[in-house]
């Protein structure tokens, strides 16, 4: 296994949802790399004074983990949300140690996902093309046999690292993207059509939703970044089960048999990968309820075109 002189620290943002970190703080626990590994601990504060007992229970757990070379726990007195609490504790964590490991507390790993990351911000540290190191993946048919990871614009947030140095370009006004973006970045943006991420933008500006990382993602593909992502999760969202914040239930999900490889291929050519790329516009154009939000989208536009 590799020696890292200097490995990222993990960011971990909790809430209210102490069995969730709970099993979020013990994959990462597992990690070979944990001990030489600094957990810094953002918890949001309590919305509502019934909440205080849940974030009470989420500190001590976090405060009594073992395993890691430190942890570092900061708490908010009063209830920020997810966005603001990502972006101020990345922002923080950056500034301070250059690179930065993310997790939220819905986000279970592989005893090989830290190794994988502080591997690939290593290897790409110089290369101001890519952006963001992703450590989930969905799982796509078409790509199943392929090893290692892949570059493509795409911007996976379930358990991902990056950079001070790209993070510092870092932008949050919905107003000033629905002004920028024409339509053919629009397009591109949502996959070429296959999925409607910019719908979240559009979200944010009528204010229904408040949301940080399509905003990440607008940052990178305004920056014609790249972003890492491995054919084989690394990463499993544990949090669809309705207990989070902009998450709802997934219909049939199942736990995923996350990726044990520790010697990751990693490719050297630095571009997009359109034939993965294809296969991934395959995965969300095949989704299940695709249809039907097609069928959705285009009474939207038939509306408007007849008002």
């Amino acid at each position: 296994m590799p020696i890292f002189a200097d490995p990222a620290p993990v960011c971990l943002f909790a809430f209210n949802r102490p069995q969730h970190t709970k099993r979020t703080l013990d994959a990462l626990a597992a990690s070979p790399l944990a001990p030489v590994t600094e957990l810094i601990a953002y918890i949001d504060g309590p919305r509502t004074p019934d909440e205080a007992p849940l974030v009470d229970e989420v500190a001590e757990i976090i405060a009594r983990q073992t395993g890691f070379a430190g942890v570092t726990l900061h708490r908010r007195a009063v209830n920020a949300g997810l966005a603001t609490s990502i972006q101020d504790g990345v922002t923080e964590t950056m500034r301070a140690r250059g690179k930065a490991i993310v997790v939220e507390d819905d986000i279970v790993t592989s005893p090989a996902f830290l190794t994988y990351m502080n591997t690939a911000l290593e290897r790409y540290k110089n290369d101001r093309r890519v952006w963001h190191i992703a450590g989930y993946n969905e799982e796509l048919p078409a790509l199943r046999d392929r090893p290692g990871a892949v570059f493509w614009r795409f911007m996976s947030c379930w358990g991902w690292a990056s950079w001070a140095d790209r993070w510092q370009h870092f932008e949050c006004d919905p107003e000033k993207l629905v002004t920028d973006f024409s339509s053919s970045d629009i397009h591109r943006f949502n996959l070429d059509g296959a999925e409607n991420f910019w719908s979240q933008v559009e979200g944010n500006v009528r204010g229904e939703i408040r949301t940080w990382a399509v905003f990440w993602y607008a940052t990178i593909f305004r920056n014609n970044g790249l972003c890492l992502s491995p054919y084989a999760s690394y990463a499993e969202n544990i949090g669809l089960d309705g207990s989070g914040t902009h998450c709802g239930v997934s219909e049939g999900a199942k736990a995923r048999v996350l990726n044990l490889d520790f010697q990751t291929c990693f490719p050297d050519d630095v571009r997009e990968d359109y034939e993965a790329l294809q296969g991934l516009r395959a995965h969300y154009g095949t989704k299940p309820g695709k249809l039907r939000e097609l069928r959705r989208r285009f009474r939207q536009w038939k509306n408007s075109v007849l008002r």
